[in-house]
C-alpha cells in the first residue's frame, strides 16, 4: 500500500474454471482491499483454455465459468468490480497447434455475453441466442452439430 502501486494499476484476477472457487476469489478481493486497491479485474474465456488441442468448444464449460464470476461478483462489495475481459485463446504457446477457431466458438461468445448481461442464464436468454445467431438449437452440454 505505501509503494503506491495500488493507485497506478489494478489487478485482474484470472481464472477460466468451470467451478472456480467463488469463496476463495471473494477473500482474494478483500485481501487486495486491504492492501490498497479500489478495483479489480476478472477474466475468463469464451473459447480456448480447455485443451492444447481442442478443436470444437465446450460452451457449457466456459458458460459455468461465467456464472462463477456473476457469483464472486454478487458477493463482492457493488463498487470493486472494474470490469471482465473475456478472453478467447488461439493457442497455448507459440508452438502449439490452434485452439478451437473463432467461427466454432461465436455461439459460446453470445452465450457467454447474453449470460453476463443478463445477470444468469434462463431458457430464455437460450432462446434469445438461438434467434440472434439464427439457430435451431444451441447445445450447451455437448458439441455443437
Amino acid at each position: 500500500s505505501e509503494s503506491g502501486v495500488p493507485q497506478l494499476v489494478q489487478p485482474m484476477i484470472w481464472d477460466y474454471a468451470a467451478d472456480l472457487d467463488v469463496e476463495g476469489k471473494v477473500l482474494l478481493i478483500e485481501k487486495y482491499r486491504r492492501c490498497g486497491f479500489s478495483k479489480v479485474w476478472f477474466a475468463s474465456a469464451f473459447k480456448g483454455a480447455t485443451g492444447v488441442n481442442q478443436s470444437l468448444t465446450l460452451i457449457g464449460h466456459h458458460l459455468k465459468n461465467h456464472l462463477q464470476w456473476l457469483k464472486v461478483a454478487s458477493n463482492s462489495p457493488a463498487d470493486v468490480l472494474e470490469g471482465i475481459a473475456l478472453t478467447g485463446w488461439q493457442r497455448y504457446d507459440h508452438f502449439s497447434v490452434l485452439c478451437e477457431l473463432l467461427p466454432v466458438a461465436i455461439p459460446s461468445l453470445a452465450v457467454c455475453l447474453q449470460a453476463l448481461k443478463n445477470g444468469g442464464y434462463s431458457e430464455k436468454i437460450k432462446e434469445n441466442v438461438e434467434k440472434l445467431l439464427g439457430m435451431s438449437n444451441l447445445e450447451t452440454e455437448t458439441f455443437m452439430r
